[in-house]
């Protein structure tokens, strides 16, 4: 944050002092436990968080995963349930839900992609996770994009020039080949209304939500952040299913 400094008799000084931003509290205190955190009743539940809340920090604060965790992520969890009771789309999978609803719904749309957004993004991260991919998804990346260095930047660009609240997201095509897209509130490439369809096997926040405790408005820090927390086991185990699919 940018400070212009005044003297005393109103003139304006030539100096401008860079103030740092908070520190991430390393030492949060952790309100509850994610195993504790339940949805109502209801055709879909959460996703187990596969590590806890404090797991994830410095990038990820304990105070942003368990906000994430247990309120966003319940919320759209609960409103799903209650959006789908009594219509078509109540017994079928959530990947089904998305394929089969109509956009023009926005309180299915909405909490549909928010719920299965938010379960595909909590387990691609890991702690102590920071690294590369290994085959065949490696060998795919570096392929399609030339190097993992330039698939980085592809991919931070991305989020770079989303506008507002929006995922983006590295998806395996109709035809087996690996896209960088993005996508608005919670809409996701799963979905009729999509401009690149595909199965996503990686998914990025860009809710504020999802970092503003920790880097308020260095939104490309978080980003940044993100890349040494990446499952890539994981995101290595959902590319090879997608193809399979």
């Amino acid at each position: 944050m940018a400070v212009v400094l005044f003297s005393c008799n109103n003139k304006k000084l030539t100096e401008v002092v860079d103030v740092p931003l908070p520190e991430v509290q390393k030492k949060a205190t952790i309100k509850g436990n994610p195993d504790d955190v339940k949805a109502n009743e209801g055709a879909f539940q959460l996703e187990k968080l596969p590590y806890s809340y404090e797991a994830l920090a410095p990038n990820i604060s304990v105070s942003t995963m368990e906000n994430h965790y247990s309120k966003h992520y319940l919320t759209y969890t609960n409103n799903l349930n209650k959006a789908l009771a009594g219509t078509d789309l109540e017994n079928l999978t959530i990947e089904e839900v998305l394929a089969k609803l109509d956009p023009s719904i926005a309180e299915i749309r909405n909490n549909a992609g928010g719920y299965y957004n938010h379960s595909l993004y909590f387990k691609c991260m890991a702690p102590k996770a920071s690294g590369q991919p290994k085959d065949p998804l490696a060998n795919a990346i570096t392929k399609k994009f030339g190097s993992f260095d330039n698939f980085k930047t592809a991919f931070k660009d991305e989020a770079t020039k989303q506008f507002g609240s929006g995922w983006v997201w590295l998806i395996v095509d109709k035809s087996g080949d690996l896209q960088i897209t993005s996508t608005q509130n919670q809409d996701n490439p799963l979905m009729r209304n999509a401009v690149v369809p595909g199965k996503p096997i990686l998914a990025l926040d860009l809710w504020e939500h999802a970092y503003y405790l920790d880097y308020q408005y260095k939104r490309n820090n978080y980003v940044d952040a993100f890349f040494n927390v990446i499952n890539w086991k994981k995101v290595g185990d959902n590319y090879e299913e997608a193809l399979t699919k």
